[in-house]
Order: structure tokens, then C-alpha cells, then sequence
């Protein structure tokens, strides 16, 4: 069988190897616009303050590691159109502008994504720079060496780490953000609030609710931001607005969502039963809504990329859909997140509620120990937990990594205040703050009169009787 990959970072890597893994006979060719693959662009804040010293460190694979697989791999080759009709692919040259057809048994679509470029006059100014792969990583880095103003566009993720970067390295840092909350797809409202006084104590200049509408220049060279909460001056720009799907190829020949995102299904297959999809190419089934969502991150890559691999031989492995689980490090203190907030379960017509757990992540009669926030989000109908965000100087993400299992698992609150955790005062109190958290959203209904359900539907619950789901 001939498998065509077309684009190798994430999720093209990880389909190569799993299929050389278990069909090494398998004719794999990889078709990659750049002359790398396997780029890890979550690290590049790491590189832009110094801890990570070399960028290059940030390659898991390479062209070489992937032939040496048994993979033929074409670096700076652009395919330019696909017939899934006819099953070929037409593919250019771009060290000579050659154009040529090849065809393919099975085609695996892992094309990523790119910056959203907004429709703000001037983004094409030198100035103003994008920042997502390894070349744009490098020219921002060198870039940053001669501007000590740097403005950066959007507090997603990546907006919100370049921040913290360059407060790092002593420049004068902007941060523009068009809402009145910073990093919305992951934290509330009192969470961003936090996170957006930290900082600006660090010396970030944060601006909430600021559109920018155009860049211009000034007669003194400086990059003029034009916004509707006024005009601000920098030395650089970097716009980091978010991702949209690269699919333009597959457009008309397979179901896409209004992101242009590829529909997939429970083994990452599209529409048309011989091409596959994955990474920032293709939508997730996201577990909280139960309906497909837009959420490109490296993790849903990875894993897709993978499925892929092992599904075109056949339905063999499920994808088991995602919560959507990240954490980031920002000045000492660790955010993570799974699931949903409380805004985005109310968005999505569920009667969701929330309850927050202050405290300590384990008991204050420790030497040491420090505060802890969670916010636990939960339907109300049905008990069953959607999300969590856990903040604290102390390193809790793995938590927010057994909130996702409980959310993949469809577990109740219920379920969460007993399960089973260990306990020693070197790591937490005799209920974990899980436990306590989930105990405080039971206790919140009880008092609403919302109790346990095997109570409400009369059952003892002493007894030796089972449920079914």
C-alpha cells in the first residue's frame, strides 16, 4: 500500500512512524514544505528568554531519523492540488519550480495550521512579525536583540508566554488584547484577572478590551499601533491571534467545519473513507460537549497523528476524542486547565455551575507549602464533571491531568469527592484537594436540595445494588 503524508510536524511525524512501526513494508512518502519537520513551537518562548539555549533542540525527528525509518521524505516540496478522485496529488519544487504528479492508496492530511492573520491595515510592515514555525521563531529572536519595545498582539497562549518572555529578558513589553480576558479559552474571568495583575507587576503592560486596528509608521521609526482605545508606539510587533486549518487543498472534497477544520471520525477518517486527518488540520471530538470543536494543540496531534497511522490498514483504534488538558508556567506560578470554564458550558446551553477551592495543597503544619486555587465546573442535570483550572506557585498540572481522565471517564462530582487518592502529608491532606473540591460542588447541591441521585431515585445506598449508566 502507498501512503502519501502530506506535512511532517506533529501529527505527519508521529502517522510516519506508526505505520513504519507496523508496516515497515508500506510505501510512505512525506511531501513538507520546510526543510524540517517535527517542530515544537510550544517551546519557543523557552528559547526566546534563554532557558532552552538552542532552537534546534526543539526537533524531535528529522528528515534523516524518518528515511532512516524507511519513509521517503521531500522537504521544501509544496503540494499545490489533490484529486481525491483520481487520487493523486500535484506537488512543486521549490528549489526549481518543478511540478509533478504523484498518486497515493491512502492520504493522510496533516497540514497544520497557520497564524490568523486579522484584517488590520499594515500587518504586512516589517515591523510586525508572526511567529509559529522554526523560521519565524529565529527572525523574531534576532529581531528582539535590536527593539527594546515589544508589543504583542492577542493573550492566547503563546501571547501570554512571549509576554512573559520578554518581561524576562528586560524589554518593555505591550500586550494588546481585544477582550476584557486574557487566555479565554482556558481560564474564567476571576482567574484571567489574577493572572493579568502578575503581569503587570512584572513590568507588562497589559491593555484589556483594545482592538488594534492598523500598524503605520512614525518619522522616527517607531511602528505605530493603532487602536480603539488609542494609539500606542513599539519597536516590534508580534501578532499571535490564534490558528486557522491549513485545507484549502481538500476544499469541496471533504466535510470541513466554519474554521475550514476537517470533520473526522472516531478513526480520524474523513468523509471520503481514503483520506485521513489530524493535528491542526482536522477538528477533535471534544469529550465535555460531545461534539466536534476547532482546538489545535500539540497534544491532539500527536495522538490523531498516531490513530492515523494505525487506521489506515483498517477501523482498528478509536480516538477516544479530547478535554483539551494544558498547563503553562508563567513566573513561578502554575496554571492548568481541562475541559471547560463555566462561560463556555453556559455558551454551550448546559445547566453548568462552579465552585472554588482556596486553600493549601497540603496541610500548613508542613514547613512549607502554598496557596492553591481550583475551579471545578459541573452540569448540574447530571453531576457529571466538564472542567477544572488549578493555580498555584506549587507544580499541580498532573491534577489537571486526572480531572481529564474523570471527564473522558463521564464521572460525577460524586465520583471525584471518594475516589481513591493517596495521602502523605509531604504531598497533601487526607482527602486530596480534589477530593475537597468535588465535595464542596456535592455539598453545594445538597443544600439546593439536589441530592445524591441514588437518594432521589430511592435507592438505598447501602445496599448491594448496581446501577446502569
Amino acid at each position: 500500500m502507498k501512503v502519501i503524508i502530506v506535512g511532517s510536524t506533529h501529527a505527519g511525524t508521529n502517522a510516519a512512524l506508526q505505520i513504519l512501526r507496523d508496516h515497515p513494508e508500506t510505501d510512505v512518502t512525506i511531501y513538507e514544505r520546510h526543510d524540517n519537520v517535527s517542530f515544537l513551537s510550544c517551546g519557543i518562548s523557552l528559547f526566546l528568554d534563554g532557558q532552552v539555549k538552542h532552537l534546534e533542540d526543539m526537533f524531535y525527528s528529522s528528515p534523516e531519523q524518518l528515511e532512516a525509518a524507511g519513509a521517503k521524505v521531500l522537504t521544501r516540496r509544496n503540494v499545490i492540488k489533490i484529486d481525491s478522485a483520481e487520487k493523486t496529488v500535484d506537488v512543486v519544487n521549490m528549489e526549481n519550480g518543478d511540478v509533478s504528479t504523484d498518486t497515493y492508496d491512502k492520504l493522510i492530511m496533516a497540514t497544520g495550521s497557520t497564524v490568523t492573520v486579522p484584517p488590520i491595515f499594515g500587518i504586512d510592515e516589517d515591523k510586525v512579525m508572526l511567529c509559529k514555525n522554526y523560521e519565524q521563531a529565529v527572525a523574531i529572536n534576532e529581531a528582539a536583540k535590536g527593539n527594546k519595545r515589544i508589543a504583542i498582539i492577542g493573550a492566547g497562549y503563546i501571547g501570554t508566554e512571549f509576554a512573559e518572555s520578554y518581561a524576562r529578558t528586560g524589554h518593555d513589553v505591550q500586550l494588546f488584547q481585544s477582550r476584557d480576558i486574557i487566555l479565554n479559552h482556558y481560564v474564567d474571568k476571576s482567574l484571567s484577572d489574577r493572572i493579568v495583575d502578575m503581569l503587570k507587576k512584572q513590568g507588562v503592560q497589559v491593555s484589556l478590551n483594545h482592538r488594534v486596528t492598523s500598524f503605520t509608521g512614525n518619522d522616527n521609526g517607531e511602528l505605530v499601533i493603532e487602536t480603539n482605545g488609542g494609539d500606542y508606539v513599539a519597536d516590534l510587533a508580534v501578532v499571535c491571534t490564534g490558528f486557522v486549518p491549513n485545507t484549502e487543498l481538500l476544499r469541496g472534497q471533504v466535510e470541513m467545519d466554519r474554521h475550514g477544520a476537517i470533520i473526522i471520525n472516531d478513526y480520524v477518517q474523513t468523509s471520503n473513507p481514503d483520506i485521513f486527518a489530524c493535528g491542526d488540520a482536522s477538528v477533535v471530538n471534544f469529550n465535555p460537549t460531545g461534539k466536534p470543536a476547532y482546538t489545535p494543540l500539540a497534544t491532539n496531534a500527536v495522538r490523531q497523528g498516531m490513530l492515523a497511522g494505525i487506521n489506515v490498514f483498517g477501523n482498528i483504534q478509536r480516538y477516544m476524542g479530547t478535554q483539551a488538558t494544558s498547563a503553562m508556567n508563567i513566573f513561578g506560578h502554575t496554571l492548568a486547565s481541562t475541559g471547560l470554564t463555566i462561560d463556555h458550558a453556559k455558551e454551550a446551553g448546559m445547566d453548568a455551575d462552579q465552585v472554588t477551592f482556596e486553600g493549601t495543597w497540603r496541610p500548613t503544619y508542613m514547613p512549607t507549602t502554598d496557596d492553591l486555587t481550583i475551579n471545578l465546573v459541573y452540569n448540574r442535570q447530571n453531576r457529571r464533571i466538564l472542567g477544572a483550572q488549578l493555580f498555584s506557585e506549587h507544580e499541580v498540572a498532573q491534577s489537571a491531568n486526572a480531572i481529564s481522565i474523570a471527564i473522558q471517564n463521564r464521572n460525577t462530582i460524586d465520583d471525584l469527592a471518594f475516589v481513591d487518592m493517596l495521602f502523605n502529608p509531604n504531598f497533601d491532606d487526607p482527602f486530596n484537594y480534589l477530593n475537597l473540591v468535588a465535595q464542596q460542588a456535592v455539598e453545594k447541591e445538597v443544600k439546593r436540595g439536589n441530592n445524591h441521585p441514588r437518594l432521589t431515585a430511592g435507592i438505598d445506598p447501602d445496599s448491594e445494588a448496581t446501577e446502569t449508566d
